[in-house]
């Protein structure tokens, strides 16, 4: 009681204004503690309680939408979060959900569980937006659980800012009976329906009177993407089979049959080739039926019709499919978009700060949008112009060094052209001109110019629509809105190519707002079974393999507050509340705790013996209060932060 009661003081400590680091170092056995506090200074921190705050509206609660809401000084802003399912979910990981590697509850976090570590106040709404009014500034919701006093549960809600991060659904293309007939693999509920599904077609082929062509039609089971879920997916469904479903159903075994359809010539075309080889010969070796050039036409209930151009339409009978070929535009976005003259489009199209084009105090991230960026081409006059310092007409070497670094920044696809052969001359000549006034003042006139970036904008690269894009677009436009305030009324900095933007965002606190958002690749996993990963990480490192897996836990690891407990005391890892069992991926508890004690920067307790029956203890500043929940666990417990990744 003692501990609990100085946790509750030192908790309401730490949320003062003063405050912005704390960290406690708790050892029980030893009766101690040390508090460590730090207090800086934030520029924005003044506006807090300064005037009326604005009404920023955030749809969704997905990759986008999370980080955006934990990277957020929800005190600057009235906060709404509108989503039909208030939680946020670790998608990578929904395959694993499909057949009981991960509990459900493993992955999900509730969104008022993050609401509540916040310094300012956030309502949260469990409701469907069908309507984004951008004239008036409303958004029109539909409340999925429930009515309000008109017995329709609508309401509408005004905005000053308002943040679009909806994500996708999928894509079925619009093929014939494939949302009557098959599964797909984008929500909870999707890996729980298909995991009830599996456990169906083994009971049905277990049923008497049953014909053996009967009984391999309901043990077919066929995946239709070769995407990264498709691919896993199907991993996860053999390892299922082989280690649990083979002891329980041992007469069945022999006739189950998985079929992984892709339209492409290649599975995991996103990745290395060798990582893509080595999956198409890994899933030959279990037995996984790999069919390429494979393009599904039609879904029925008892068939997959599907062409292929050297066998013609064939049809295949089928126990259950599983839909995983990509994502679409939700029918919200879509008529959003009509509204605002974007119908042509595919996503929504943002400027560089994430900005829907022809909208005004409007954000779009996530699945749901596209950076449009500018072409080079487009704006070579201006660029010129402005290069042109001294009006001459024409451009000299050193000027050209002096404002590259600028339009690299506005235009990102010139820092890729720049490593092309086509400009190996211009940049041989940048580096020998380097401290030689003669060289430094060789001039090109516009033409000149034009011809040398005319090939510039074959570079442009969209974003792909993953999860890490996702979080980090969320990151980059919560620090934006975190200086926003402070960057209006105090506009510095140097002169930048779009002067319209200056006064709008600057993620790095300087007051000068021509960083635009920017993606840093950080690598990416596939998950092939058998406890093989493979990987490939910035700087075409390819790993594949056991410690490939080993290296995926860690990154899910360290996107969520974990508590991990010595072996082999527990059994149990408390913040996932995941039971050992001899086939579960995830193996008692991330062995071993201290691995992490070595490898993490951000570890904010220690706690030593804690008593049996201890549970949910708050510690004061901790992401990762109401934790300890192992029955009769006396281990070594870590509480550490949670890095962005």
């Amino acid at each position: 009681m003692r501990f609990t009661a100085f946790s509750d003081r030192a908790a309401r400590m730490v949320r003062h204004p003063g405050f912005y680091k704390f960290a406690v170092l708790v050892a029980v056995s030893g009766g101690g503690a040390v508090a460590y506090a730090d207090a800086r200074s934030d520029p924005s921190s003044e506006y807090a309680q300064a005037g009326p705050k604005k009404k920023l509206v955030v749809l969704g609660t997905g990759w986008a939408g999370t980080s955006f809401l934990k990277n957020l000084d929800t005190s600057l802003y009235d906060v709404r979060v509108i989503s039909p399912r208030n939680y946020f979910a670790f998608t990578p990981l929904l395959p694993s959900v499909t057949c009981g590697t991960v509990e459900p509850r493993s992955i999900v976090e509730p969104i008022r569980n993050i609401m509540r570590k916040k310094t300012g106040p956030i309502r949260f709404s469990e409701a469907e937006c069908y309507n984004i009014d951008p004239t008036n500034k409303k958004v029109l919701c539909r409340s999925t659980i429930g009515t309000n006093l008109d017995g329709n549960g609508e309401f509408e809600l005004d905005y000053d800012y308002l943040v679009v991060a909806l994500g996708a659904r999928p894509n079925t293309f619009n093929t014939p009976g494939v949302s009557e007939h098959c599964h797909f693999l984008k929500e909870v509920e999707d890996a729980q329906r298909i995991r009830r599904s599996v456990m169906n077609c083994f009971e049905k082929a277990s049923l008497p009177n049953l014909s053996e062509e009967e009984r391999k039609k309901n043990l077919h089971f066929v995946v239709i993407g070769g995407g990264p879920t498709g691919v896993e997916f199907a991993a996860e469904l053999h390892d299922f089979v082989q280690e649990d479903l083979s002891k329980l159903y041992p007469n069945a075994l022999e006739l189950v049959k998985i079929s992984l359809i892709e339209a492409g010539e290649h599975i995991l075309t996103m990745f290395d080739k060798r990582i893509t080889q080595f999956a198409e010969e890994k899933f030959q070796r279990d037995g996984i039926d790999v069919k390429t050039n494979f393009k599904v036409v039609k879904v029925s209930g008892d068939a997959i019709t599907m062409t292929n151009s050297s066998t013609g339409e064939v049809n295949v009978p089928y126990g259950m499919a599983v839909w995983s070929t990509g994502i679409g535009t939700r029918p919200i976005i879509l008529d959003f978009m009509k509204q605002i003259d974007q119908g042509n489009r595919r996503v929504l199209a943002t400027d560089e700060w994430l900005r829907v084009l022809g909208c005004e105090n409007i954000y779009a991230l996530g699945d749901c949008a596209t950076i449009a960026q500018r072409k080079v081409m487009e704006d070579i006059s201006s660029i010129f112009r402005v290069a042109d310092k001294d009006n001459s007409g024409s451009l000299t070497v050193k000027e050209i060094k002096d404002v590259l670094e600028d339009i690299i920044e506005r235009y990102p696809q010139v820092a890729l052209y720049l490593k092309t052969k086509q400009m190996k001359d211009f940049l041989d000549l940048l580096k020998e001109s380097e401290g030689d006034v003669v060289k430094e003042s060789v001039e090109l006139d516009i033409e000149r110019f034009k011809k040398a970036l005319s090939q510039v904008d074959s570079q442009v690269k969209m974003l792909p629509a993953t999860a890490q894009v996702a979080a980090q677009e969320g990151e980059y436009l919560a620090k934006c809105f975190n200086k926003m305030k402070f960057c209006e009324e105090n506009l510095k900095g140097p002169f930048v190519l779009e002067e319209k933007v200056a006064i709008v965002l600057n993620p790095s606190g300087t007051c000068f707002i021509s960083l635009v958002a920017t993606y840093r690749h950080l690598g990416q996993f596939a998950p092939l079974g058998g406890e093989q990963t493979a990987a490939q990480l910035p700087g075409d490192w390819v790993s594949i393999g056991h410690s490939s897996q080993w290296l995926w836990y860690s990154v899910y690891a360290s996107y969520f507050d974990l508590a991990c407990c010595m072996p082999p005391i527990c059994g149990f890892v408390s913040r996932l509340k995941i039971p050992f069992s001899s086939r579960h991926s995830l193996p008692p508890p991330f062995v071993p705790c201290l691995l992490c004690l070595r490898t993490r920067n951000e570890v904010l307790f220690a706690v030593d013996k804690i008593l049996p029956g201890e549970t949910n203890i708050d510690f004061p500043g901790s992401k990762t209060d109401g934790l300890v929940d192992c029955p009769g666990s006396k281990s070594f417990w870590m509480f550490y932060g949670t890095p962005s990744i």
